[in-house]
């Protein structure tokens, strides 16, 4: 059996139907965020559109930010900026544990 190397929460297990679902935001709407580059979900051989547990936080997220009255331009700024900063904070903790144990 092979198993995939991905982590669980990026595989995408969710159709659009069921994300809809449990994120409340309809179909046409998870379409539009993807057209507007705010979300890729993974797709399967045949094209079908599967969300991963980090796409539903990430959705949490935009909804957050739409109801802060931010528009999709600014979502997107925002979403690069939070993820830049989560990438130069792990770069900088693995720094500071390399440091540590020199």
């Amino acid at each position: 059996m092979v198993f995939d190397t991905m982590p669980r929460s990026r595989r995408g297990v969710y159709g659009i139907a069921v994300t809809s679902e449990l994120t409340g935001i309809g179909p046409q709407t998870l379409r539009l965020y993807e057209r507007r580059g705010l979300l890729t979900p993974a797709r399967t051989s045949g094209g079908t559109r599967r969300y991963s547990e980090e796409d539903l936080v990430r959705l949490g997220r935009i909804a957050e930010l739409i109801e802060g009255g931010v528009n999709m331009p600014g979502i997107q700024r925002i979403l690069d900026l939070e993820a830049e900063n989560a990438d130069l904070l792990a770069r900088l903790n693995s720094v500071a544990r390399g440091a540590a144990t020199a």
